[in-house]
């Protein structure tokens, strides 16, 4: 059974009040929804992650856990903070990753011109999130906008209500970001 949105946002407020237990009672309502949301990204970030979908929800869950002060507004204000965590996560991940094949501390090797033809999918994972920063410094709200339709899956309803906008700005900020984002990488890959 799908919780109401009044039983979420009741939650989210006794949570945000100091409520501890509220978080343990809104965790288990909002699973399946969090596991769409992190099946959603998963689909979207580059082939070779090796954590699953059930892990992603459970190391979202430790970082929320400390959200307890959010000014919540909403439920989908709830996810679209879930969808920037998950994605925060797995950007760290390629990054450590990432750190790691650079070298990590480890002897420094030759590599041959196969090797180096095309870029692995966590350096795709890095350019995007790279990209995405650069938006955020010159347009938040498309940065945003970007983070919670592409890696949340939120609809364009959605997302409008959690920025206070309406869904036609959302839809033509949309546009915009991704020709901007699209433009932004492929100058960075070249």
């Amino acid at each position: 059974m799908t919780p109401s949105t009044q039983q979420v946002s009741q939650l989210l407020m006794a949570w945000r009040e100091g409520d501890s237990g509220a978080f343990d009672r809104l965790m288990p309502m909002v699973y399946e929804e969090l596991r769409r949301l992190a099946h959603r990204y998963m689909r979207r970030v580059p082939a070779g992650q090796t954590l699953q979908t059930t892990a992603l929800v459970h190391e979202a869950y430790l970082r929320l856990a400390g959200h307890g002060d959010v000014d919540w507004q909403s439920r989908v204000h709830f996810f679209a903070v879930c969808a920037q965590v998950m994605r925060s996560l797995l950007v760290d991940r390629a990054r450590s990753r990432h750190a790691i094949k650079r070298g990590g501390g480890l002897h420094q090797v030759e590599l041959n011109d196969e090797m180096m033809k095309s870029p692995s999918q966590d350096e795709q994972l890095l350019v995007l999130d790279e990209a995405l920063e650069r938006l955020a410094a010159i347009d938040p709200r498309k940065a945003r906008i970007v983070e919670m339709r592409y890696f949340g899956g939120m609809s364009v309803e959605e997302t409008a209500q959690v920025l206070n906008v309406s869904a036609i700005t959302i839809k033509r900020e949309w546009s915009k970001a991704r020709a901007w984002l699209y433009r932004e990488m492929q100058q960075t890959e070249r």
